[in-house]
């Protein structure tokens, strides 16, 4: 435990030297720096000047206080002398009649400046000699000559103006107050690029998506609406690259039946299964054209509530009576709000694709820690290369590279699953699995 203890005292210790390399750190850093040096530079100078006003006045009233205490002391009789000398006392010096302590004449700057205030004070007519006293508590000593020939020393122990017991609270709150501002300074200019991110993230022109707020200063505003005009020009282009799609398989079909009339009224021949085998594969990947054009607009079918075990249950039952091995675990009692007809056509690309490529398909439903529920169609075929995963929910990407239509397929099966999840509000993600095999989930809610 106690190592324990010291691992997670480093690491912390460690993060602390290393903060996070983000632009919200870094600026928060950087002004928060600047304005506490500021704030250290103006209290450092204040400190100063008060500091240099407080010794010119310290200097100036030992000065008068000495010429005043000294005059006073010469004047009265010697046995009076010793009652004055708590009146005369301040909380810097004090007077003593006597000798003193011997001393050593050498002096420090500030030593020489006091003893100057106190020669300059006293006035030529009495001698002063000032010594600095050594010991745990340095101070000085002005040794002066009465008139009479008494003894009088002044001890001195310099000592600048004590501070307000209130002033270090003062820069405590003064320094939490920069701290406040400037992580509210941060919050506002990070918070408009958090959005943007988000937004950029999130961003499906094809669906529901709610746009990017278009208010705030002037820049964020001018910025939101440029990222708004954006989407709008991205989802004209999808929907014009969708209808073109749509257009030219639905033209296609009446063509193509006319040369399926055609052949089949012709004589038996090699030939002849060869093109109707030909016609055959090209109306196939015409009906997978208008279907993924269709499925970009997956969201004009009304949402209904379903049981979401007994729907895939039903499913896995008409494939089980077409004698197709499908296998199924539901999860009973999830209720979920979506578009049936496109979650089925969903469901139906991803078994077909695991039916034909390894014989069998295994359907689970699963719910996650956050509620969203999980409709899983593993299989234990070869699996997808990993670099390959994205790829293949893009149109018309094949992975087998025979161009062989019974083989390979149309390369729209994946694609078409993968932009009707999206246009219910949903994800599709492929993942290998360990024991081999590929797993296709869909994620609802």
């Amino acid at each position: 435990m106690k190592g324990t203890a010291i691992r997670g005292a480093v690491l912390r210790f460690r993060r602390f030297l290393h903060p996070p390399r983000t632009l919200r750190w870094r600026l928060f850093l950087i002004l928060l720096t600047g304005l506490v040096l500021a704030h250290g530079l103006s209290f450092g100078a204040l400190f100063l000047e008060r500091t240099s006003a407080a010794k010119a006045m310290m200097l100036g009233t030992l000065e008068q206080d000495v010429a005043t205490s000294v005059a006073l002391l010469d004047r009265l009789p010697p046995e009076e002398r010793g009652r004055w000398l708590a009146v005369l006392e301040r909380r810097t010096y004090r007077y003593e009649l006597g000798p003193g302590l011997p001393g050593i004449p050498e002096l420090s700057s500030r030593g020489a400046e006091i003893a100057r205030a106190i020669n300059s004070g006293a006035g030529p007519g009495f001698p002063v000699v000032v010594e600095s006293i050594p010991g745990d508590r340095p101070h000085l000593q002005a040794h002066v000559t009465l008139r009479d020939g008494s003894p009088v020393t002044i001890d001195v122990t310099p000592a600048l103006m004590p501070l307000a017991a209130w002033l270090p609270l003062l820069l405590v709150g003064q320094l939490l107050l920069l701290v406040l501002c400037t992580w509210l300074a941060m919050r506002q200019a990070i918070r408009p690029l958090a959005r943007f991110a988000k937004a950029a993230e999130t961003l499906d022109p094809g669906g529901t998506s709610a746009r990017l707020e278009e208010d705030g200063p002037s820049e964020v505003a001018h910025a939101a609406t440029a990222f708004n005009a954006m989407r709008d020009r991205i989802t004209h282009y999808l929907e014009e690259r969708v209808r073109i799609l749509a257009a030219i398989s639905h033209d296609l079909q009446t063509p193509i039946t006319r040369m399926a009339l055609r052949v089949e009224m012709a004589e038996d021949s090699p030939e002849k299964e060869r093109l109707l085998r030909d016609l055959s594969q090209i109306e196939r990947l015409v009906r997978e054209g208008v279907a993924y054009a269709r499925s970009a607009h997956g969201d004009v079918e009304t949402p209904a509530r379903i049981d979401v075990g007994s729907f895939v249950e039903s499913l896995a039952f008409d494939y089980q009576d077409m004698g197709k091995p499908v296998t199924v675990r539901g999860l009973s009692g999830a209720v979920l709000t979506t578009r049936p007809h496109a979650l089925r056509r969903i469901l139906t690309n991803l078994i077909d694709n695991a039916l034909k490529f390894a014989g069998e398909a295994e359907i689970t439903v699963s719910r996650d820690g956050a509620g969203r529920i999980g409709i899983a169609v593993r299989d234990t075929g070869l699996g997808i290369p990993e670099h390959q995963l994205a790829a293949v929910l893009q149109p018309f990407y094949r992975l087998e590279q025979s161009r062989n239509r019974d083989s390979g397929g149309t390369g729209l099966g994946l694609a078409i699953a993968h932009q009707l999840a999206l246009a219910i509000g949903g994800a599709l993600t492929l993942r290998n699995r360990p024991a081999g095999g590929l797993c296709a989930e869909v994620t609802l809610g």
